[in-house]
């Protein structure tokens, strides 16, 4: 339950355009959502893989060798994959700033060294036995505090033809296995993913709020809109192939109804909960 729990806790920033790109929700607002979606993968498959190895340790095998050896799986998944992702991220972002000051590169390479850096992260992580999403996440992490302003065209880029590669991926994902998720649709399946959509989320985000001078409003909106998307998805096919056993499948139940259920309602509801919540917002301030 935990490690679906984590699973399901990634939120999706390509599902939120009809709020990120509408000026009437506040800047700061717009900006934490976005802020979110962009961490909260990165953050949460260090503890995905953990609670993945703990889950295979107690379901495989008691022998206390093999429960080791889980353990040092999930530990060498996370922290080669930090160690090459930072390295990588480093030396990479030097190199942009050495090559764009000394008019070395031009805007036309610039995006696809982005895509190399991830590409070569997740390659060389892999390659010496950790996880490829981890040293891709912290080498654009790493690489962007490194650059940050500079090398403007990278960032124009990634939303770009960033956003085609998320929805290809996002697309593949989809036909290949939402038609065996659905037919394993449950009574007990959709519950769980109603608490975790209209429950679980707007309590903790409501609960992160607190002490802040945000407003009710604002705490019901964010807490409402997190998207379940392509994070989700990756991870719980991830975990599936390379360590859950007899839990597998059980997982990628949940997690994929989980995208397309949240797909829907917050596809639907996204433009008229920010049209709702921006005029909200214009009339308390101009009371």
């Amino acid at each position: 339950m935990a490690l679906i729990a984590a699973v399901l806790a990634p939120t999706d920033a390509a599902l939120g355009e009809a709020v990120f790109k509408n000026k009437s929700v506040p800047d700061e607002v717009r900006q934490t959502l976005t802020v979110e979606s962009g961490l909260n993968d990165g953050l949460a498959l260090p503890i995905i893989l953990f609670l993945a190895s703990l889950t295979a340790t107690t379901a495989l095998t008691t022998e206390s060798h093999a429960q080791l050896s889980w353990l040092w799986f999930g530990l060498s998944q996370v922290g080669i994959g930090l160690l090459v992702g930072v390295s990588l991220g480093w030396l990479s972002g030097y190199v942009f700033l050495y090559a764009a000051s000394h008019k070395l590169s031009s805007e036309v390479f610039e995006g696809i060294g982005v895509l190399a850096l991830a590409g070569v992260s997740y390659l060389v992580a892999y390659l010496l036995g950790g996880n490829g999403f981890i040293a891709a996440f912290v080498s654009g992490l790493t690489f962007g505090n490194i650059v940050k302003n500079h090398c403007r065209f990278i960032y124009k880029f990634t939303e770009s033809e960033g956003q085609i590669l998320v929805w290809s991926a996002f697309t593949i994902i989809g036909l290949g296995l939402l038609p065996n998720a659905i037919s394993h649709l449950s009574l007990p399946v959709v519950a769980y993913i109603f608490v975790s959509l209209f429950a679980v989320r707007p309590f903790a985000i409501y609960i992160s709020l607190l002490g802040t001078k945000t407003s009710l409003a604002t705490r019901v909106f964010m807490g409402w809109f997190g998207p379940r998307g392509l994070a989700t998805a990756l991870f719980a096919l991830l975990v599936s192939r390379q360590i859950l056993g007899e839990h597998s499948e059980a997982v990628l139940i949940v997690a994929i109804n989980a995208v397309w259920i949240s797909t829907l309602l917050h596809g639907i509801s996204a433009a008229p909960a920010a049209k709702w919540y921006g005029t909200r917002m214009r009339s308390k301030s101009s009371d």
